[in-house]
């Protein structure tokens, strides 16, 4: 079902020098901050049901004038400055900082240890990708992160019923899913589509300097 392989990992992405940790946690956040949901709302004044009538009249009492008696200073009214439900919590993060963070991250998973690659090939059925990890000996292990290039629907179904494997394609690899995994195992497929989009750009040649060419008469001089 499944053959180990070892192929040389482009030294680029996979063991570059992690000098400091800032844009790593910066990564990190953004991501949790992206997948975090504006639940919470509160009601204002005009959301509490009630309220209509005038508590008293305007003048002649001797009490304070009020509106309704939904205000926000009085018991059972609205809320000021609550959360609405609307707030926007993501971090923008430039997408050349992301990728280099995702290099920085592969890294650290490969100076570890983490990552293995290695092809797997499936029914659909869970008890052979649970086969699969006792034989590679990860049976053990608490966050499994299984890198393919295309989720089929074989390997959708024989990775759903395993708690402790986390189906995720090369692609959508993030700095949250790498540094949280206890190991990675990552497919050939994958391996080529992670190093095609995380590869460095190359330097740009710096052109070779025009000469001018000498006539007959320079020449003769």
């Amino acid at each position: 079902m499944a053959e180990s392989t070892s192929p040389k990992l482009d030294k680029g992405i996979f063991d570059v020098d992690v000098t400091n940790h800032e844009l790593l946690k910066l990564a990190y956040d953004s991501y949790l901050a992206g997948s975090r949901n504006a639940h919470a709302k509160t009601k204002e004044r005009g959301d509490v049901r009630g309220g209509g009538k005038k508590p008293w009249k305007q003048k002649g009492t001797g009490r304070a004038r009020f509106g309704s008696s939904r205000n926000p200073i009085w018991r059972g009214g609205g809320i000021v400055f609550g959360p609405t439900g609307h707030e926007n919590f993501t971090k923008k993060i430039a997408t050349g900082s992301k990728r280099v963070a995702l290099r920085q991250a592969l890294s650290l998973a490969n100076k570890a240890k983490k990552i293995v690659i290695t092809d797997i090939s499936t029914t659909g059925k869970t008890r052979e990708i649970a086969d699969f990890l006792a034989k590679q000996k990860l049976a053990n292990k608490r966050r499994v992160l299984l890198v393919v290039d295309e989720k089929s629907p074989e390997m959708l179904r024989a990775t759903k019923n395993i708690a402790s494997v986390e189906l995720i394609r090369g692609v959508y690899l993030s700095v949250y899913h790498i540094l949280n995994a206890d190991i990675i195992v990552m497919t050939p497929a994958a391996l080529k589509s992670v190093e095609s989009w995380l590869a460095p750009a190359a330097k740009a040649e710096a052109p070779a300097p025009k000469v001018r060419a000498t006539t007959a008469k320079e020449t003769s001089k």
